[in-house]
């Protein structure tokens, strides 16, 4: 088994956050685990993007070659964009739908929205609005995660306890707040794939 993740987003999102659950749940399940990161050229706002794989042998790269990523995994549709190139034929697309504005060229965002739905297993998700109802809007990429959980070869289960412990520090509360923002997140592709 080996699965090639890219996480992209801005600086801000939590696209790190992501990787290093992802990457705790795979090591604590006994798999083995490379990343690989960019961060933009300012702490808030500019790209951020991750390579991560997870695999049950030897792994000799931290980097994914170009079209053969399992999976895009973007907080921010315009950053999915940019980064299509290096998904798989059949790979598959979980991106936050709603724009972080950092640009002033940023193009027209239904264009973008048209341009990632072309592919058919893109699943774009209203993190921030699913963040919001939950109060707890710092949450949106633990939405984006559990979307993207379904697709990944690890059970939820190991998200969970990857995500207390990775946020353990701030109190139970916050914990909770991003356990439930993951389970919401995952019952969107779950019920989709189900349907």
């Amino acid at each position: 088994m080996k699965y090639d993740i890219i996480l992209a987003g801005v600086g801000g999102q939590g696209v790190l956050s992501i990787a290093a659950i992802i990457g705790m749940a795979a090591v604590d399940a006994g798999l083995r685990m490379k990343q690989s990161e960019v961060h933009g050229m300012s702490q808030r706002g500019g790209e951020v993007q991750s390579h991560l794989r997870i695999a049950d042998r030897r792994i000799f790269s931290d980097l994914i070659p170009a079209g053969s990523a399992d999976m895009l995994l973007s907080m921010e549709p315009l950053e999915a964009l940019r980064y299509l190139p290096h998904l798989s034929p059949d790979g598959v697309i979980v991106a936050e739908q709603n724009p972080l504005v950092n640009i002033p060229n940023y193009p027209a965002l239904e264009d973008v929205l048209v341009a990632l739905r072309a592919y058919p297993q893109a699943t774009l998700v209203d993190g921030q609005g699913i963040a919001r109802a939950l109060r707890a809007t710092r949450s949106s990429n633990m939405v984006l995660l559990g979307a993207a959980s379904a697709f990944l070869p690890l059970p939820a289960a190991d998200f969970e306890a990857a995500i207390s412990k990775i946020f353990g520090r701030k109190g139970g509360a916050v914990v909770a707040q991003n356990v439930e923002a993951f389970r919401q997140g995952r019952g969107l592709t779950t019920t989709a794939q189900a349907g």
